[in-house]
């Protein structure tokens, strides 16, 4: 069953110290997420975006505000509760990657699985992204567009909850790019996941079940898209 706040974001701040100048990260962002939704937090670079996708995973404190995850409140958590988290509940795509270069394809995926409570089989994944002829080469033997599918196996595989993406597109042509989009949105339909996507992208948002727009720190705009486009429709 959908739950109506299944990611709750309320009034969070984050205030860097540089020097004797305060940055404002966050100013008082608050949204809610529905389980299940493909979302896009979109926004130009400095808005905040990244420092919210990190909060909501766990990897970093908001100065003020909570965050509640399936209606636990993240932001009481201890280290070892956040570590747990991170390892259980979300799983991390990033813009390069991050893969182990010293090991193939299958094995990058692995090693995310063997702390996992409940994981994924991982030759099903692997052949779910495309990749089930591909799972024995390293990094260097793949196109990044492969790579970024060993990196999306490796996030799904752990079977989490939440999928968090930042800028998986950003290092990729525009072909490339759609295709990942295509991969991401099977996943959230396929596998059931809430796949939030940040992206200074703005074609992207077409293909969002919700889009929260930032800019300086603060939401803008949060909106449910009533009628999604399919990938192959999205240009930019």
């Amino acid at each position: 069953m959908a739950s109506n706040n299944f990611v709750r974001v309320e009034a969070v701040k984050k205030i860097y110290k540089m020097g004797e100048v305060n940055v404002h990260a966050l100013n008082d962002v608050s949204f809610e997420i529905t389980e299940g939704e493909f979302v896009v937090i979109l926004g130009p670079s400095g808005s905040g975006k990244s420092t919210l996708l990190n909060i909501v995973g766990g990897m970093d404190l908001p100065s003020e505000g909570r965050v509640f995850v399936m209606g636990n409140e993240i932001t009481e958590y201890d280290e070892r509760a956040l570590t747990l988290y991170r390892r259980n509940t979300v799983g991390f795509v990033f813009q390069f990657y991050n893969l182990m270069s010293n090991l193939t394809a299958r094995e990058n995926v692995e090693l995310a699985t063997e702390i996992c409570k409940d994981a994924l089989d991982i030759d099903e994944v692997m052949s779910a992204v495309g990749l089930g002829d591909r799972s024995g080469h390293f990094p260097s033997q793949m196109s990044g567009g492969e790579q970024q599918r060993v990196a999306i196996a490796r996030a799904v595989a752990k079977n989490p909850d939440i999928l968090l993406c930042d800028e998986p597109t950003g290092a990729l042509d525009f072909q490339t790019g759609v295709t990942i989009l295509d991969l991401l949105s099977r996943i959230n339909k396929d596998y059931n996941k809430t796949v939030i996507v940040i992206t200074h992208n703005a074609a992207i948002a077409q293909m969002a079940d919700r889009v929260v727009k930032m800019r300086s720190g603060k939401v803008i705009d949060n909106y449910v898209n009533a009628h999604p486009v399919a990938t192959e429709r999205i240009e930019w």
